[in-house]
């Protein structure tokens, strides 16, 4: 996948985020729900938002760090604060260099349950890139499931891979 499509991607994604703030309001948004839920759609939203963001800002230096989220209270429960963040962050991409796709990096980011630090892993900003979303893409999964108990309608497309359109709609077509 070449910049143009990789970052072009990325912004689909967090368009798409955009969706979703267009058809909930603060209380849905905000509000956490009971059950295995245990969380907020806004919690969801926040979280898929600090992952685009360590890869933002660790780009200059080499190191992503996906543990070090912002966690911003703000985005969790304001549509208008994540509707901001969200524009920053398409623009933040679409800043993005051809070059630095390109660029090694390194990652931290803790996966284990021991309490022992995180290990540094080496990879390249596109991948990181392709990363953040996909872990968007399944975190609007969940999201959709609870816009869905709430009556909130969103695309059918909301939450689903790429790839799982192209089969759907290869199956559609047989």
């Amino acid at each position: 996948m070449n910049r143009s499509a990789l970052i072009s991607a990325a912004e689909d994604v967090l368009h798409q985020g955009c969706a979703l703030l267009d058809n909930v309001d603060d209380e849905s948004y905000s509000r956490k729900e009971e059950g295995p839920w245990g969380s907020s759609i806004g919690a969801h939203y926040r979280h898929v938002l600090d992952h685009f963001l360590c890869l933002i800002e660790g780009l200059w230096d080499g190191e992503i760090n996906y543990d070090h989220r912002s966690r911003s209270r703000d985005i969790e429960t304001s549509i208008e604060a994540a509707r901001l963040a969200t524009n920053n962050m398409i623009e933040a991409l679409a800043a993005i260099p051809a070059d630095v796709l390109k660029q090694e990096c390194t990652v931290i980011y803790s996966v284990g349950y021991d309490h022992n630090e995180a290990q540094p892993v080496g990879s390249v900003v596109a991948r990181e890139l392709m990363f953040c979303v996909g872990h968007a893409i399944h975190h609007y999964a969940i999201m959709k499931l609870l816009c869905s108990a709430r009556s909130v309608a969103l695309p059918c497309e909301f939450g689903i891979a790429p790839s799982t359109l192209k089969y759907q709609e290869a199956q559609a077509a047989r």
